[in-house]
């Protein structure tokens, strides 16, 4: 068999191959061939533009420019037509435009997303596709999701949320050249068919009842009807704001938050034996066992922790909602652990970040980090078929019926309205 023999430009392709050169960068074999196409395709938009109504203005070529694309092929420099009235606006490659539009600004934000700096970032497109992208280039490209963000903000909302957790985590952010403290409250929410969602973010410089009040009212103007359970934290005057806005809402007071806060009050020597008889209330099998534990709990303990007992009895109504339902549903709503686990996910992408520039800043880096979290939330709460029938029970037509009868494939429920707890 006669042996093949290779060209000169065969020998050059396979020898930058060998040595894992970027054939598309700079130097690269195939780099002359994409720089050629490029620039022929730029000349025909060119010779589109100058049409007879152009002409007759007295418009006409006025000789090319460089410019150096970065692309995930690597850099490489091309010449680029101009016309004298510089009304030409190439839709290829578009004016001050330096990323060639291939998926190498989706990776960027892609990367920005997990939580990596710009100087890593650039250090990763260096090594990855032999080009050099500035920071300000790369903050250019990520600015290019704010639309989205406010979007995502804005958009309409479910009428219902059977569940829905509100709570806010703390983030450093420049305001003038000075760090300032913020909250940035989130709500996290289960629709009707059993899925989580994010249905919104909100930044403010502290956690408060009345920003909750203006939260709220977003949430209802954006289509929110109703919220069977709200679980938040003990914050004072928070249920007020959401009973104002979705009065037949039943709210529940996390027991952990309630937990911690009171051994904040409680001597160190006196924290373990107060909370095995606490166990007793919060861990009770109904309202009336814990109830009665809470009775000997002040009892024991009144006298010498006057303000704990009183918090207690004070928030109890809204403490013990979670007694009405079945133990699979006291492990939802009893803590806000769900929105909690939430902003863990979230901190595994901030924590690298010493202090946000700006309130946008915050917001693209946690709206990205949401829309990764949200990829994993692809099946419905553990036994929503299930939860979903009780919930029906407790709160009838606010859920709509075929929904309580037919969810994830789950036996017809039917329920007389004299029946309905």
């Amino acid at each position: 068999m006669r042996k093949t023999e290779l060209s000169e430009f065969e020998k050059t392709v396979l020898d930058q191959f060998k040595s894992g050169k970027n054939l598309f960068g700079e130097g690269g074999a195939f780099s002359p061939m994409l720089k050629n196409v490029i620039e022929k395709a730029l000349e025909g938009e060119m010779e589109a533009h100058l049409d007879t109504k152009e002409r007759l203005k007295g418009n006409k070529r006025n000789g090319r420019g460089k410019k150096t694309l970065k692309s995930s092929f690597g850099s490489f420099d091309i010449d680029t037509p101009q016309d004298r009235q510089s009304s030409f606006e190439p839709e290829l490659v578009k004016k001050r435009q330096t990323i060639l539009a291939d998926n190498l600004s989706e990776k960027i934000i892609g990367l920005y997303g997990l939580g990596m700096s710009y100087r890593d970032i650039s250090t990763h497109i260096k090594e990855m596709y032999d080009t050099e992208i500035s920071h300000t280039v790369l903050s250019q490209i990520t600015e290019r999701i704010i639309p989205d963000v406010k979007a995502w903000q804005s958009r309409p909302l479910e009428s219902l949320y059977c569940i829905v957790w509100l709570d806010a985590m703390h983030y450093k952010v420049k305001v003038d050249g000075k760090i300032q403290h913020k909250a940035l409250y989130n709500v996290l929410g289960i629709n009707k068919d059993g899925f989580k969602e994010v249905l919104g973010m909100y930044i403010s410089e502290s956690e408060g009842a009345n920003f909750w009040l203006a939260v709220l009212t977003d949430l209802q103007q954006r289509g929110l009807e109703d919220i069977l359970i709200a679980c938040t934290d003990n914050l004072k005057g928070f249920t007020q704001a959401i009973l104002s806005i979705f009065p037949k809402t039943e709210v529940q007071l996390c027991i952990v938050h309630q937990i911690r806060n009171s051994l904040k009050y409680i001597a160190s020597k006196d924290q373990k034996e107060f909370i095995k008889d606490l166990k007793k209330v919060y861990r009770a099998t109904s309202k009336e066992v814990a109830e009665d534990e809470l009775l000997i709990l002040a009892e024991k303990w009144g006298d010498k922790y006057p303000v704990v007992i009183e918090s207690w009895e004070r928030n109890w109504e809204h403490l013990s909602q979670y007694f009405k339902y079945s133990e699979p549903i006291r492990r939802i709503i009893y803590t806000t652990n769900a929105v909690e686990g939430f902003h863990r996910q979230v901190r595994k992408v901030t924590k690298t970040k010493g202090a946000f520039t700006s309130d946008m800043a915050l917001l693209k880096l946690v709206y990205l980090a949401t829309k990764n979290i949200e990829k994993k939330w692809t099946a419905p709460l553990h036994n929503w078929s299930l939860t979903v029938q009780q919930l029906y029970i407790k709160f009838g037509q606010r859920i709509p019926l075929d929904l309580a009868t037919n969810s994830q494939g789950a036996s017809p429920l039917r329920v007389e309205p004299s029946d309905r707890v």
